[in-house]
């Protein structure tokens, strides 16, 4: 029985396609879209929920899962909700404490673009600010010299270009830890935020409708637009813990970097350093 390379989800709206990069016997890697939510797996609003999607998925006995005997999937990392690329997950329970171990243990080499605001001041650099929840406000972190946790990230330019709202410039990012929001706060904090992080940066979206004293006009149907969050993850690359062989991983790359306006040419991973 043929397995297909692209799971599809029904999302309340629509049939979303989600592809399979990667897969051997012990794990699954898909090509995460934006807006899916990794969440806890007692959280019940499952329209963006992707883990109990998953699961709902393979209990339905869809064909992607049963054209391959799957019956386990857990995640083994996550991905901010608007983060697209790599996910990987394990599809046993005997492999979630080797996997986790990998990603803990700082032996997942890990590799993201983002497109910045701004120019960053060097073409390479390392930033290890200390990272902890910020108590203002429930989901977001902050820089914390006191009582952050350690965080270590590393950046290298790839290319610049300038736009009516100001240069815009694409980065390549290899987290060394794996902290919540590590990449987007290293980077803000040295004033470059990640395009379209409204949570740490601006969304230079168009404004929507508004009256002539500036306020908010309320249009029915009108569904104000949004800025993408410019960050991809794209590289992973790690020892498997039962083959002892070497596996690479890697998301395409070409409709993010067409859709920030960048050449499709830019190359990343270990052979472009």
């Amino acid at each position: 029985m043929a397995k297909p390379t692209i799971i599809e989800l029904d999302d309340g709206q629509s049939l979303q396609r989600i592809p399979i990069l990667y897969e051997d016997r012990s794990v699954l890697a898909v090509d995460k879209p934006a807006s899916w939510m990794l969440v806890p797996f007692s959280w019940q609003n499952t329209n963006r929920n992707l883990m109990a999607a998953l699961t709902s998925s393979i209990s339905a006995g869809d064909f992607w899962a049963r054209s391959r005997g799957l019956k386990f999937l857990r995640n083994v990392h996550r991905l901010d909700a608007d983060t697209t690329g790599i996910l990987l997950f394990v599809k046993s329970l005997g492999a979630v404490e080797p996997f986790t171990e990998l990603f803990e243990s700082r032996q997942m080499e890990k590799i993201y673009l983002a497109v910045v605001n701004g120019t960053p001041k060097q073409k390479e650099w390392a930033c290890e600010l200390p990272l902890a929840p910020d108590p203002g406000q429930i989901g977001k972190m902050r820089v914390d010299h006191q009582e952050g946790k350690d965080a270590e990230t590393h950046f290298r330019v790839l290319q610049t270009r300038e736009t009516t709202s100001g240069p815009l410039t694409l980065v390549e990012a290899m987290p060394v830890t794996g902290r919540t929001h590590q990449i987007r706060l290293h980077l803000a904090a040295g004033g470059t935020p990640i395009a379209g992080d409204k949570l740490y940066g601006r969304n230079t979206a168009p404004p929507g409708p508004t009256y002539a004293d500036g306020r908010p006009k309320r249009v029915p149907g009108y569904v104000a637009p949004t800025e993408p969050l410019g960050l991809r993850s794209v590289y992973l690359s790690y020892r498997d813990p039962f083959q002892k062989s070497r596996v690479e991983i890697k998301a395409p790359t070409e409709n993010f970097l067409r859709q920030f306006g960048f050449e499709t040419t830019a190359c990343t991973g270990p052979a472009a350093r």
